[in-house]
């Protein structure tokens, strides 16, 4: 097992960790979560060696193999299947031995050996891991430096999953991957027969794929059984009993305070008035723990406008004279919640592109609204800010008329404070340079809003911040996202972009994330489990599941409920039933039916989820 015993670290006299201790067992899952510099990072480097702690130690079983994502991708000539194959270095140290050796107990050995790693599947085991990360059998054969900086991290990702280390560290893997690539490393790593330790924002990896959360703050470790869920109800439940206890200190202390205060120069009282002294100075103050406020998003709002603000009629979109996109027929209403579904390279971000207006439509017809103004946010454009300026600087050229005043509000509307608003760029974290962009692209109150992986970078209570934020926002949203639990809560339509077209999916992301595990399925060691057979839950883990399914549910159900008001307001409005208002009447009419044949059916799903739960926890 893993030991952290006591250790201490700090950075530029800064501390990191000041006797923190953790014990990791052997093949458990788990994932590593904290404030966004708190010292993560830091924690891997120090269980790999390549820090020295100032005291303490850490301590792993002896041989153990330690194995991480490599910062820089490959970009070599070699393969990208070949790639893989090497990261297994004993293997690839066996086979070069097998070319020259002579002695025929060698041999023997070399071949005993082989088969015992089970080197002769290792190739169909490297392509299953490089399919399930987005490439094709043609792609593997490729040479990584075909591909870019996001895509090699795939490669390097793969190699490192293939040489199954005893203690895998991973930090925020799915940062370059799309939805596809992340479930499949949910289903991969819940069944890695070794000890994992993964960093990561993404509330549903945390809670698939681990089994427990080592929770860092106030320079301490503290590791808390089962998935992010079962965390974050514990930590608010420490978190209001220290306040209670830091309420109840304060109201004590300030009672013996006045008595002090009142008493400690009469001569009657002044011994008691003494000892109530001595009692203060003994108390030992209750704070409540080191807590990240939920940083919120603060949205313009824009003007109502007639829908449809976008209506595309056999649309044909591509770049230069290569057809990326075509027969499509999409309609997008103001108030809609769209996430776009399907593997990378089908055409996501080139359907994000046109409906922007950053690639032209090469056939068909597009009507928008008059006066449309759209915002767009990408990850290339976080890499596009001025490094050397600071974020006061950019919004001066965005807006030169506006006084600092608002410039500074604008920045703290979106988490960026006094001092990050002075800082230059280069010098701002990911997730500062995420909440800079989003500013920018909101910065004009845009009618519909396109995120296209809006949560790299950002920590969990910042994505519940968006959350928060596009829940309230009265535009449209199109949203590209690998974290399914950012999708789940703000979109209410799916569309799904392949094979050359784009298509509504009549499922919901449940749905979907099964009909993507059981395309493929990783090939495992002989020796372990298929990786086809679900693995066998304990009773715990079942109750836990079906606890999440009916939580989903009452928040499916409760955002339904939330827009058949809104649709029942703005039908009772009587200028709708002007005379030139028809075509507006009949569009209203219809989302009307929509919703309610939706909250029908979610509130049916509710039901379900509410009966299965009441069934097992009766066993």
């Amino acid at each position: 097992m893993l030991r952290i015993n006591n250790i201490t670290y700090a950075v530029e006299g800064r501390p990191l960790f000041d006797g923190a201790s953790a014990t990791i067992p052997t093949g458990h899952k788990v994932g590593l979560v904290g404030r966004n510099g708190t010292g993560k990072t830091t924690l891997f480097r120090l269980i790999r060696g390549e820090l020295a702690l100032e005291s303490g130690d850490i301590a792993l079983p002896r041989h153990a193999r330690v194995g991480g994502v490599a910062q820089e991708a490959p970009a070599s000539e070699v393969s990208l299947i070949n790639t893989v194959l090497a990261a297994d270095t004993e293997r690839a140290a066996l086979l070069a031995e097998a070319e020259t050796a002579q002695d025929p107990s060698r041999i023997a050995e070399i071949q005993t050996r082989l088969t015992d790693i089970d080197a002769w599947s290792a190739e169909a085991r490297a392509a299953s891991i490089l399919k399930g990360l987005g490439f094709d059998d043609n792609e593997q054969l490729k040479p990584c430096s075909d591909f870019s900086g996001g895509w090699r991290m795939r490669v390097a990702l793969a190699a490192v999953l293939f040489s199954q280390p005893d203690l895998l560290l991973l930090d925020e893997p799915t940062n370059y991957l799309d939805l596809e690539g992340a479930l499949w490393l949910e289903s991969y790593l819940a069944r890695y027969p070794h000890t994992v330790i993964i960093i990561s924002h993404d509330r549903g990896l945390l809670n698939r794929a681990v089994g427990a959360i080592l929770h860092l703050e106030d320079r301490k470790l503290t590791l808390y059984q089962g998935p992010y869920d079962q965390f974050a109800r514990q930590r608010a439940e420490k978190l209001a009993l220290a306040e209670a206890m830091a309420k109840k200190q304060e109201a004590r202390r300030a009672h013996l305070q006045s008595y002090v205060d009142r008493f400690r120069y009469k001569a009657d009282k002044a011994k008691q008035a003494q000892s109530r002294l001595k009692a203060l100075a003994r108390m030992q103050p209750i704070t409540s723990p080191q807590e990240a406020a939920l940083r919120a998003f603060s949205f313009p709002e824009p003007e109502e406008m007639s829908p449809p603000i976008i209506h595309l009629e056999g649309g044909i979109t591509g770049y230069g004279e290569t057809q990326v996109l075509k027969r499509l027929n999409l309609r997008i209403d103001q108030d809609d919640r769209i996430a776009l579904l399907g593997k990378n390279g089908q055409g996501k971000s080139t359907l994000s592109k046109l409906l922007s207006d950053r690639l032209p439509l090469m056939a068909g017809k597009m009507t928008r609204s008059t006066k449309l103004r759209i915002g767009y946010f990408a990850q290339h454009q976080v890499d596009e800010l001025y490094v050397d300026e600071t974020p006061l600087d950019h919004l001066r050229r965005l807006r030169p008329e506006e006084l600092p005043a608002k410039h500074r509000a604008r920045l703290a509307g979106f988490g960026l404070g006094a001092e990050q608003a002075e800082t230059k760029v280069g010098r701002l974290s990911g997730g500062q340079k995420a909440r800079l962009s989003l500013l920018i692209a909101t910065i004009d109150a845009p009618h519909m809003l396109i995120l296209d992986e809006p949560t790299n970078h950002l920590d969990i209570e910042s994505r519940e911040a968006l959350v928060e934020a596009l829940t309230a926002y009265s535009g449209a949203v199109i949203l590209v996202s690998h974290d399914m639990h950012l999708l789940g809560l703000v979109a209410d339509r799916l569309w799904l972009v392949s094979d050359g077209s784009v298509k509504p999916f009549e499922g919901d992301l449940e749905a979907y994330r099964d009909l993507l595990l059981t395309r493929e399925k990783p090939t495992g060691k002989t020796g372990t489990k298929p990786q086809s057979a679900k693995p066998k839950r304990a009773p715990r883990e079942v109750l836990l599941a079906l606890r999440a399914d009916v939580r989903k549910c009452e928040e499916r159900v409760e955002k339904l409920t939330e827009m058949h008001d809104k649709l029942s307001a703005k039908l009772a409005d009587p200028t709708l039933y002007d005379d030139g208002k028809v075509g507006d009447l009949e569009v209203w009419n219809r989302k009307y039916a929509e919703v309610a044949e939706a909250m029908e059916r979610a509130e049916t799903l509710w039901l379900a989820a509410q009966e299965k739960l009441e069934a097992a926890e009766a066993q």
